[in-house]
């Protein structure tokens, strides 16, 4: 387990104090996790902003446009690997 905390951007952190360490909105003890799964399902927007108002916006922003650099390093990895 992660002994110090860890800030990701201007909105996430990761603090072995808060949730186990898992990675949190600033200032909430709301998983981003959570909060990307539930786009996933397919809920909208509003629905996300409804379920979670202790969220700024621009936090789940910054979730969204973390996760999806995530990504796509992650597939030009895969590819440069492959194509190698």
């Amino acid at each position: 387990m992660r002994t110090k905390r860890m800030e990701i951007g201007k909105y996430l952190v990761s603090d072995p104090h808060i949730c186990h360490g898992q990675l949190t909105f600033k200032g909430t003890r709301v998983l981003v996790r959570t909060v990307l799964k539930a786009f996933q399902r397919g809920e909208s927007w509003d629905e996300i902003r409804q379920g979670w108002p202790t969220v700024p916006p621009e936090a789940i922003q910054e979730a969204l446009a973390l996760a999806t650099e995530k990504l796509v390093r992650s597939v030009l990895t895969r590819v440069a690997k492959e194509g190698a």
